[in-house]
């Protein structure tokens, strides 16, 4: 595509950002709002075809509706020059895929923070009935700040077209990353989107995805059979209950993971404090502090409150050596 080409004669196309099977994403200017703009450029063979349309624009409604830090907003979606296109907003940063080839697997003090953040903003998207469908490390962003972002939610439902309950010959998501029931072309579950996100959290910390295959029907066969290696395997790093997790994660059935993002979310919450560290955005809140209150003394009698008040009452009336002398009187008989 011309890179100088105009989408709805506003959003001017400055360079390519990177391309996948589905699509081509490009920076580019809105004209409009005088802003960046990331703008995904759905190809050919699912632009042209009038059902994928339909249901590329019923998505597109509804994840623009998604307003959440840790998910990239959907500022607007069209048709032109024979092409659908998704404009979003502009990220700066790297996806978790580069990040992997520049540094190898993470630490799990490094890997925790980011996968919380993915966590809340597919937490969100669920509450909101909406399923990713194709969790991996190219749809999650990190930026310069640390703060992650999800994106394309619904791309991959847009093409695919399956309904719930409905099962369908097209295999949707990626290989590598799919849960069980979408590798046997079953509509996919917000647990889904639960394995696909420990996937990507196990090859975070081990460097290498769970199943790796030439095919993608063998990923397929390994995804609904094999079981995963221990992770400690690979990283011996990796603590017992971040072990425990991973696996859990990654259960055949759906019923046998986390139901969803949330789910998961408060469970590597609980690992946080064990790590012994907190990454800023999710530095925990400070409590209130309640102020103490006044410790009682008992039934100690305050010989000073006493002493001021018989001197207050003393002085009325000019009555002090009257006073005195009574006082006086009653300490001789006292200590006598």
């Amino acid at each position: 595509m011309d890179k100088t080409l105009l989408l709805n004669n506003r959003y001017e196309l400055l360079e390519s950002l990177g391309s996948g099977g589905m699509a081509q994403v490009y920076k580019a200017h809105d004209k409009m709002l005088e802003r960046l703009v990331a703008i995904k450029v759905l190809k050919p063979e699912y632009s042209t075809n009038p059902s994928v349309q339909v249901r590329f624009r019923q998505e597109a409604k509804a994840i623009a509706n998604l307003s959440h830090p840790n998910i990239v907003t959907v500022h607007d979606f069209g048709f032109d020059q024979n092409q659908l296109f998704l404009v979003m907003e502009f990220i700066p940063g790297l996806n978790l895929k580069q990040m992997l080839k520049k540094k190898g697997a993470f630490s799990e003090t490094e890997a925790l923070p980011i996968m919380r953040q993915v966590c809340a903003g597919l937490g969100y998207a669920h509450r909101a009935g909406i399923i990713h469908c194709d969790i991996k490390p190219h749809n999650v962003i990190v930026t310069p700040d640390n703060r992650v972002k999800v994106m394309d939610f619904g791309i991959a439902r847009a093409i695919a077209g399956i309904n719930p309950n409905e099962q369908s010959d097209v295999v949707w998501g990626s290989p590598l990353y799919f849960s069980p029931e979408q590798a046997t072309g079953r509509a996919p579950l917000p647990a889904s989107d639960v394995y696909s996100s420990g996937v990507v959290f196990y090859e975070m910390l081990t460097g290498r995805p769970p199943f790796i295959a030439k095919t993608a029907e063998s990923l397929a066969r390994l995804h609904r059979d094999a079981t995963p290696a221990d992770p400690s395997q690979f990283n011996s790093g990796i603590s017992p209950k971040m072990a425990e997790i991973l696996l859990k994660v990654l259960s055949k059935e759906p019923s046998n993971r986390y139901r969803t993002a949330d789910q998961l979310g408060q469970v590597l919450a609980t690992v946080q404090p064990i790590l012994g560290r907190v990454e800023p955005n999710y530095r925990a809140a400070m409590p209130v502090q309640t102020p103490k209150p006044r410790q009682s003394k008992g039934n100690r009698t305050d010989w000073g409150t006493i002493g001021l008040l018989l001197l207050a009452i003393l002085a009325v009336g000019g009555l002090m050596p009257l006073w005195l002398a009574i006082i006086l009187k009653w300490v001789n008989i006292l200590y006598r």
